[in-house]
């Protein structure tokens, strides 16, 4: 780890709650209510957050499933993002939310007319912005865990 937690600290809560008070559990409601309050379909969701997690690298993130009413995606999920553009696996929206995750993470200024007539056939512009709300915490939070080593301190609950 690349940040000093004090003994006894859980390095997590130490760094996202107590480090910096004003931000760290602003920071954490975010990325919270990113889970809480999504409508886009398990598969959709867990397509770009997996490409995310893929492009940081955080070991939490690749390690993580998001859990919607008892459900999970299938263990080849990760090997499928990973193929996103060849995968038989997904439909044109989960292709699409694996594509803007990594266009969005890797190159934003490379993101063209032809792909955004794509998207917007698929997206509405409200499923747009929350996408695109989703990956920024994910790029944001998921490199912070990672740049500090906080990544490999998470302790994974039951999923």
């Amino acid at each position: 780890m690349r940040i000093e937690v004090p003994d006894g600290k859980h390095p997590i809560m130490h760094v996202w709650g107590e480090m910096v008070p004003g931000i760290g559990p602003a920071a954490s409601r975010f990325a919270q209510a990113v889970y809480d309050d999504r409508t886009l379909s398990l598969r959709e969701f867990e397509a770009a957050r997996l490409r995310i997690a893929q492009i940081n690298g955080c070991v939490f993130c690749l390690d993580w499933r998001t859990e919607v009413d008892g459900e999970t995606v299938e263990d080849t999920f990760l090997d499928a993002v990973t193929d996103w553009r060849t995968t038989n696996a997904f439909d044109a929206r989960t292709r699409l939310a694996a594509e803007y995750a990594e266009r969005y993470a890797l190159d934003h200024h490379g993101i063209d007319d032809d792909f955004w007539r794509r998207f917007s056939a698929a997206y509405d512009e409200r499923e747009q912005v929350e996408l695109s709300m989703c990956i920024g915490s994910w790029l944001a939070f998921g490199r912070l865990n990672r740049v500090f080593g906080l990544d490999t301190a998470c302790v994974l609950p039951t999923h």
